[in-house]
């Protein structure tokens, strides 16, 4: 069955691509599969056997899905793109900008054994076959690839996030650590809520104006007459990259927005909070 996905227009088309032949779709960059160096995936909410409102394609229990229903879910992602459940690496978000250097050490984290850590928003690695896995219900996915360093990174970014600066984050956890230079990275910016369907408060809107030049803001933030405003965090986090001196032409940004598609993405904002998760997968071949 081919999906359907509503798009927004105006935005780079064909950044992000459907895979829908199989019996768990998923979405994917062409930027990221051109290389054939990584493996990965961004889920959508079918292929699984979670019901009720985590149905059905669900990656976290700690909402009150079966956590045998979830453990199904991984296994049957990981069959989609081709890496095994056993070596993945699950965050513990929190909203905080800090980034977990994954080692051998941590293959299976959250998935085979416990995880040791909490307030982790970024995995990064360099280990080939690790998976690193984070999660999404509106706020924005980051996928880093640098294919001369081979070092690979997926990052977390909601409001808060954003406006501190979470890609940039990452790409200078990427130079610091591995000697990555910006200019070879690859970027991506997957599905999460639009600036339509993403109104904040003055309080929230006032972070960004503090946090983003004159320049960029007319892009990122719109007034709208009663006051509040309406977020773009797509162009945010693209600003955002560019200035940590990432090419134009090595960033992809979706077109897709979690919220605008409740039927196959989940969406915190669209269900008032009754939803499961969707997940972000990236490894090194």
């Amino acid at each position: 069955m081919k999906l359907e996905f509503k798009r927004k227009d105006g935005i780079n088309t064909h950044a992000i691509e459907c895979r829908d032949e199989g019996p768990v779709p998923y979405l994917y960059f062409p930027l990221l599969e051109r290389t054939g160096a990584v493996r990965h995936g961004f889920s959508t909410k079918l292929g699984g056997v979670s019901r009720g409102e985590f149905a059905t394609l669900n990656f976290t229990s700690t909402r009150g899905d079966d956590p045998e229903a979830v453990a199904e879910n991984y296994r049957r992602f990981a069959a989609a793109i081709g890496v095994n459940e056993k070596d993945m690496v699950l965050s513990w978000q929190t909203h905080t900008t800090n980034i977990r250097i994954c080692t051998e050490a941590d293959r299976g984290m959250g998935i085979t054994k416990a995880r040791p850590y909490g307030d982790v928003d970024g995995l990064m690695t360099d280990v080939p076959g690790l998976v690193l896995v984070t999660f999404y219900a509106d706020c924005v996915p980051l996928y880093f690839f640098d294919p001369v360093k081979k070092v690979i990174a997926l990052s977390h970014s909601g409001w808060k996030g954003t406006v501190n600066r979470m890609g940039e984050v990452t790409v200078r956890k990427m130079q610091e650590v591995y000697g990555s230079d910006p200019a070879d990275i690859l970027a991506c910016i997957g599905p999460s809520i639009c600036r339509d369907c993403y109104e904040i408060g003055s309080d929230v809107a006032m972070e960004f104006e503090k946090a983003f030049s004159s320049d960029s803001l007319p892009g990122i933030l719109k007034e709208r007459p009663d006051g509040k405003y309406q977020l773009d965090l797509w162009e945010a986090n693209r600003v955002i990259l560019s200035e940590a001196g990432i090419l134009k032409d090595h960033v992809a940004v979706t077109d897709i927005c979690t919220c605008c598609n409740p039927d196959l993405l989940f969406s915190h904002r669209a269900t008032a909070g009754r939803r499961g998760n969707l997940g972000a997968f990236l490894s090194l071949c």
